[in-house]
């Protein structure tokens, strides 16, 4: 297997839990799993396979710690780098704008020369629309921790499975 790191901006704490159950299923070491608030965007050089985590807020915006972070992210050369995203989002109260932090993340990257892997088909779902969702899939794991924390398992199964070939 690569050598993963997670790096994830959480600011209540649900996308920290979700990076850290992330790593326990695929064996990534506490050291390996990073709050991106206390990290130097060079960090990230030493892995061969992201795993990008961020919380969706107000009207789909990025958690306030990925503001600056994914300009300098977006400004490096991503060539050679495998890179999954996943994130935190409220599919009820805001389902026109769920998970669209994943999106953003998403779109940010897209010029630096990474490949994504991880999208898979919705399945079992509340949203009616989504950044995260690109030509029928979602580009990353999109988790309700709030009204759909029993779905979360599953979701994770089928990302990582999406994933597993780059992995």
């Amino acid at each position: 297997m690569k050598k993963i790191g997670i790096f994830y901006g959480s600011s209540t704490g649900t996308t920290q839990e979700l990076a850290g159950q992330i790593a326990q299923r695929l064996g990534v070491a506490p050291g390996d799993v990073h709050d991106i608030a206390s990290t130097d965007v060079a960090q990230l050089e030493a892995y061969e396979v992201l795993l990008l985590g961020t919380s969706t807020w107000g009207a789909g915006d990025l958690q306030d710690d990925w503001q600056d972070f994914v300009d300098r992210l977006a400004a490096k050369d991503l060539s050679g780098k495998v890179v999954g995203l996943f994130g935190c989002g409220d599919s009820y109260t805001y389902d026109t704008t769920f998970c669209d932090g994943i999106g953003r993340l998403y779109e940010a990257l897209r010029e630096t020369g990474c490949r994504f892997c991880g999208a898979y088909i919705p399945q079992d779902y509340h949203f009616s629309a989504s950044m995260a969702l690109v030509q029928g899939q979602l580009v990353g794991l999109a988790a309700d921790q709030e009204n759909e924390s029993e779905k979360t398992s599953a979701r994770m199964e089928a990302w990582i499975e999406a994933m597993s070939e780059a992995l």
